[in-house]
């Protein structure tokens, strides 16, 4: 298949995309690992270049995928065409470990010459390497822990706190929203009026 450049796009040039994947949390790292490959196999026959290759770990998702809480999150910076991004995103749809992915251009007409790569072969075994969920808890656990006594260290330094500072928690508190009445806004007519009495 020839891959054929795009006329907004200057001759030998490639562009800059991002993609992150994310896969099930209870994806092996093996099968992380063989993904990966896959993927850096997929960019590099077709002429493009990693430049960035990030595991970000199992993380909570903002909403449920296919009965999932929480998801492998994988990011990828690289340099290629679009036809290596549509490649790229047709062995996404093939994967039953992949729930969701997303690319994003960032630049076009890159010097792939100019773009040096961050990336060597540890970069793809820390990638595809995942700490179990017994490891996350226990990490989750310690930086409660730590949260915790900060959170006591400030909540006495606020007790005790001068007047500025007093006063300071008391905007906070007001400009949560807490108890108070509907805000006024202008809708328009010049006149500011409470949000409650639009109709």
């Amino acid at each position: 298949m020839a891959d054929l450049q795009s006329l907004a796009d200057s001759p030998d040039t490639l562009r800059e995309y991002e993609t992150i994947y994310i896969l099930r949390p209870d994806t092996p790292n093996d099968r992380v690992a063989d993904i990966n490959e896959r993927v850096r196999g997929i960019i590099e026959k077709m002429g493009g270049k990693v430049l960035e290759v990030d595991n970000w770990g199992r993380r909570r998702l903002a909403y449920d995928i296919a009965s999932h809480t929480r998801g492998i999150y994988l990011f990828w910076q690289y340099l290629g065409s679009p036809t290596a991004v549509a490649e790229f995103e047709r062995n996404m749809r093939m994967f039953d470990s992949v729930i969701r992915y997303m690319t994003v251009k960032l630049e076009e007409s890159i010097d792939p010459q100019a773009r040096t790569s961050g990336v060597d072969e540890e970069s793809y075994e820390r990638a595809a390497t995942t700490a179990s969920a017994d490891e996350e808890l226990a990490a989750a656990g310690d930086e409660g822990d730590a949260g915790e006594a900060e959170g006591t260290e400030a909540e006495g330094a606020e007790a005790g706190g001068t007047e500025a500072g007093g006063a300071e928690a008391g905007g906070a508190e007001a400009g949560a929203g807490g108890d108070k009445e509907a805000t006024p806004t202008d809708d328009g007519d010049g006149a500011d009026t409470p949000d409650e009495d639009k109709e």
